[in-house]
């Protein structure tokens, strides 16, 4: 597809050539198998934990948006993949080097050319985020979605970190929880009975 393609495909809300960008999610499944992951959340409270080496020490990184990163020691180092639901700064880019980039939002507008581009790019499904949607009673996150998908991997093991549900707030930005579409309480319950039903998954913070 070229540039302008693109963007046509973009403003004129046309799915199925954007979705011809992505690999299939069937080969981004297969390619958690057997693995041992880390989804990192960007929640305040991880930046006063020492959890940055366990993060690492993981077979597959996978970090949200922006994924600030204030230390080694409490987040660690690696972003193997990236779940994006805004675009992602030049700068941010580079800091962050990820080896796949996944856009998981709904809102197709905000993906960028660079990304949907990139080798490796995976589009999350429309149908699933309606799915989940009415799962959870809201807009779901970027990490809710992103468990969610793992979780139906044949990973191996599935560990959060940096999830508490807004309890301390973001490291991303200064908003609060009355201030985004969300539903935290919901979705904390909702992987909580996902934890009780898949021993794989496990919440750190």
């Amino acid at each position: 597809m070229s540039r302008l393609g693109f963007y046509l495909a973009r403003t004129l809300r046309q799915e199925a050539p954007l979705a011809a960008l992505s690999v299939p999610q069937a080969d981004l499944l297969a390619a958690l198998a057997g693995r041992r992951v880390a989804l990192v959340g960007n929640a305040r409270a991880l930046s006063e934990s020492t959890h940055g080496a366990a993060i690492d020490a993981h077979d597959l990184v996978v970090r949200i948006n922006r994924a600030p990163m204030p230390a080694p020691a409490s987040h660690g180092t690696r972003t193997d993949w990236l779940g994006l639901a805004v675009r992602l700064p030049a700068a941010d880019r580079a800091r962050l080097r990820p080896a796949r980039l996944l856009w998981m939002s709904h809102k197709r507008k905000r993906l960028d050319w660079e990304t949907a581009t990139s080798p490796g790019f995976y589009l999350h499904p429309q149908a699933d985020y309606a799915r989940l949607m009415a799962e959870v009673g809201a807009q779901p996150t970027t990490g809710a979605m992103l468990i969610e998908l793992i979780a139906r991997s044949a990973m191996a093991g599935l560990t959060l970190y940096g999830f508490d549900f807004f309890a301390s707030l973001s490291l991303s930005g200064s908003r609060t929880a009355a201030q985004v579409p969300h539903d935290f309480a919901g979705e904390a319950a909702w992987v909580g009975a996902l934890m009780a039903r898949d021993p794989r998954i496990s919440r750190v913070i």
